[in-house]
């Protein structure tokens, strides 16, 4: 026993000195993302950060840019950068210079014209299917109860080939319910769980199947705002453009009725009615007549008309006025006398 030292503390200092030895003789390994790694001539996106190009320069430091089209082997670069291990494809730097980028040599010419690696300008967008019914339903209506697929279109498909892997870098689609938040995960009509986060997309054009169930009781009816966004080594934060990393929001409306049907409900109004009176109309019929005349006037003779109808028979008597003779023959002789007066005149 050593004086001063008891013995748990004893224990404590063996099993602490033993640790420190074991970690001296374990190996150090490096530890990095699983995209990584660029090997000669690989594709490289701007906005990505921390890539070890170590295997794609070789023991070259300097890479050039030519123009498209340029006489690379007997003209100087266009753009010319140091490369180094970890490497920022920074997008004011590289956000005019797509392409490929050769390996340069101590005196600023090609190594031999090896392409180190090539910039590209990333793309994403998403499309949202019903497959139901086989519909583009990306910004419109799904009648609840359809399944849904995405379709997501990108050029970053070669970031998934670079022989890493990684369960927290990938294209995630985002479904944004009308409360707020996003799923992690879209249940199927099966009720299977297909997780929608870190996907590695490994074509331009990419299908997830019909893997949500819209009609599903964990999903309201109402508008569901959809984004794929792709942040693989960083890339959306240090170029989060919409279409390049993230792609445009799109919209889905959920629900049983078709919002291009209007629905008419039917309204109360005061209604006027016209009650029309009964009314009595009197229909005459036309009387015919048969008169009969008696030749011979007669003072002490009283012609007869006689009226017949349809439905009344009246009779007609006319009536002259008392010595209606004797007046007629006074004004024959008072005319006669008026014209002997005026001849006489003359």
């Amino acid at each position: 026993m050593v004086p001063g030292i008891t013995r748990p503390c004893l224990i404590i200092s063996i099993f602490i000195s033993i640790c420190l030895c074991l970690l001296m003789v374990l190996p150090v390994t490096a530890v990095t993302a699983g995209y990584t790694k660029i090997t000669q001539g690989n594709t490289v996106f701007i906005g990505e950060q921390g890539l070890d190009i170590t295997s794609a320069m070789g023991n070259d430091t300097q890479i050039g840019w030519w123009a498209p089209g340029a006489a690379i082997a007997t003209s100087s670069p266009s753009g010319q950068e140091t490369a180094a291990t970890p490497f920022y494809v920074s997008p004011a730097t590289f956000g005019q210079y797509t392409g490929p980028w050769y390996r340069l040599n101590a005196q600023g010419k090609p190594d031999g014209m090896i392409v180190a690696f090539r910039v590209a300008d990333p793309t994403l967008n998403i499309r949202v299917l019903d497959t139901t019914v086989s519909v583009d339903v990306t910004n419109k209506w799904v009648p609840r109860g359809d399944q849904v697929s995405f379709e997501i279109d990108t050029n970053l498909n070669p970031i998934f080939s670079r022989g890493g892997s990684s369960s927290s870098e990938g294209i995630t689609i985002n479904v944004q319910p009308p409360q707020g938040g996003t799923y992690s995960a879209l249940i199927d009509s099966s009720g299977k769980a297909h997780p929608v986060e870190y996907l590695a997309v490994s074509t331009p054009t990419y299908e997830t199947g019909p893997i949500w169930d819209t009609g599903n009781s964990l999903y309201s009816t109402g508008t569901y705002t959809i984004w794929a966004e792709c942040n693989v080594n960083s890339m959306k934060d240090n170029y989060g453009v919409a279409g390049k990393t993230i792609s445009q929001q799109t919209s889905l409306l959920d629900q049983d009725q078709n919002p291009l049907i209007s629905v008419n409900v039917p309204t109360t109004s005061p209604t006027t009615q016209i009650t029309s009176a009964s009314t009595t109309v009197i229909t005459t019929i036309p009387a015919t007549y048969h008169i009969t005349t008696i030749p011979s006037v007669a003072a002490t003779t009283m012609p007869v008309s006689t009226v017949s109808s349809g439905l009344t028979t009246l009779e007609t008597i006319p009536t002259k006025s008392a010595g209606f003779g004797v007046v007629l023959a006074l004004v024959s002789v008072c005319a006669l006398a008026a014209v002997i007066i005026l001849k006489k005149q003359h």
